[in-house]
């Protein structure tokens, strides 16, 4: 005698009832994990540094912008690979001081940090 699963479902077993997402969502961690790109940090008293890996992409198709405390690192349209993240660090970045090196596919970013301005003004007493 043969007994489906259709006909007794106390028989179905919940191993398989998510297996489509499952397999739906390693896939998409597969594909997530390829896009990532190795980014190391350091910080001192002056500046941010990052290096990032940018295989395949020439100092001609970046673009590295920053406004504030964000820097954005992204491809330029036409480029062979795409590459787009942005960063907010806890301070602001003095683009006049910064600096941009792509070198061996290694771009590296020495954002210098902007020196706090005091705005107080001493009032005299009358």
């Amino acid at each position: 005698m043969f007994i489906t699963s259709a006909a007794h479902p106390q028989l179905q077993r919940q191993a398989y009832a998510n297996a489509g997402r499952t397999l739906e969502r390693f896939l998409s961690d597969a594909l997530t994990t390829s896009r990532k790109q190795a980014v190391a940090y350091e910080q001192d008293e002056t500046s941010f540094t990052f290096s990032m890996d940018m295989p395949g992409i020439s100092k001609e198709q970046l673009s590295v912008q920053i406004e504030g405390a964000v820097v954005r690192v992204s491809s330029k349209e036409g480029s062979p690979r795409s590459y787009r993240a942005a960063y907010e660090l806890p301070q602001d970045i003095d683009p006049a001081l910064s600096q941009a090196k792509l070198e061996n596919g290694v771009l590296t970013l020495k954002l210098a940090k902007k020196l706090p301005v005091s705005n107080s003004t001493e009032l005299s007493i009358a």
